[in-house]
């Protein structure tokens, strides 16, 4: 039992200190360094607010869950792309007398360019889409900060998993 223990911290040790596997889950192809460029607003409603706190969610993630350090500009890793579309549309129809929403969906979608400088094969241009449901009598602007928290959560490990994550 215990050379098996042994041999088991000896194995962990070597592939973490490899630096390209980790045990977050993230394939890094040997990379120390990231970088994401501005994402731009290309849809009419989109704010140049969003498009900036869309960039800095997925910085905070790729900071959080990879041993990579971001370069401001030229990463090995590079993540780049446009918010090109950014609409609320009825989900939920009551019926009555007049037929209301009762719930609304904002969609926010994106379109990235990950390049791996070290690895170009797994670069990639992909569209990633998601979205939150919020009461329709509830005004959007009044919530729309707390909605872009909930769908860049999932947009930006989208993302994650896409190009690190393996999957």
């Amino acid at each position: 039992m215990r050379p098996s223990f042994v041999l088991l911290i000896i194995l962990s040790a070597l592939l973490s200190g490899c630096g390209i596997y980790s045990f977050t889950g993230g394939q890094f192809s040997g990379a120390k360094t990231f970088s994401v460029d501005y994402f731009k607003p290309q849809s009419a409603m989109v704010t140049p607010l969003y498009a900036q706190r869309f960039t800095e969610s997925l910085k905070d993630l790729l900071l959080a869950q990879s041993p990579l350090r971001i370069a401001e500009k030229n990463g090995e890793l590079t993540y780049s792309g446009t918010v090109v579309d950014y609409r609320t549309a009825p989900v939920a129809i009551q019926s009555g007398a007049a037929e209301t929403a009762s719930l609304n969906r904002l969609t926010i979608t994106v379109k990235v360019k990950y390049e791996n400088t070290l690895e170009p094969e797994l670069s990639f241009e992909k569209t990633f889409s998601k979205f939150a449901d919020y009461d329709a009598n509830q005004d959007l602007f009044t919530i729309e900060e707390s909605l872009w928290s909930l769908i860049n959560e999932q947009l930006t490990q989208e993302i994650y998993n896409a190009s690190l994550g393996n999957w």
